[in-house]
């Protein structure tokens, strides 16, 4: 009785074939992490390795890079509405039908309230998100930026300086 050995593969001749197979899902998992999912004005979920146009909205960027951080948004909270003169006090008692125009001013102040609250939470996200800029800045972490070509730029020492003293305004305007 003579017995057969099976033929196993030897590990020098696995070993690299191993290596080829761990590159290549590697390289492929690198290129899946640099896609932006974005939504455009027509509703339309659109995919690019490129960031999207200047014109879509932070809310519409479903998924960035995980090197991208979210853009910093800054607008004139108190300029864009206008505080209306205080509603007057209703007359009804409990029990009793509102009139329409205490209706609709009661409903103009809930919806202006709503309005404040929400630029005060976007003034909180915009003062976040800058001081969190401000940070990495002063702590002299290699920051790069897409340019119009949608090509990486690193920052040299004067767009730190001038980057420094913009988030600072946004800091100064935002944080209150």
């Amino acid at each position: 009785m003579t017995l057969q050995r099976t033929h196993r593969p030897s590990l020098r001749v696995l070993t690299p074939a191993l290596l080829l197979v761990a590159m290549a899902l590697a390289a492929g998992s690198a290129h899946a992490q640099a896609q932006w999912k974005w939504r455009d004005a027509q509703g339309r979920v659109q995919y690019s390795d490129r960031p999207p146009p200047p014109e879509v909205q932070d809310k519409d960027i479903l998924v960035r890079p995980v090197s991208q951080p979210a853009r910093v948004v800054v607008s004139p909270v108190g300029a864009a509405t206008p505080k209306p003169a205080s509603a007057p006090a209703s007359s009804a008692r409990p029990g009793e039908d509102l009139s329409s125009r205490d209706r609709v001013a009661q409903q103009e102040a809930a919806k202006q309230r709503e309005e404040e609250r929400k630029a005060a939470e976007l003034r909180a996200e915009n003062c976040r998100r800058a001081q969190a800029q401000l940070r990495m800045l002063e702590e002299g972490v290699r920051l790069a930026r897409t340019n119009d070509k949608g090509e990486r730029e690193i920052l040299d020492d004067q767009q730190r300086v001038d980057e420094t003293r913009r988030v600072k305004a946004v800091i100064a305007a935002e944080c209150r």
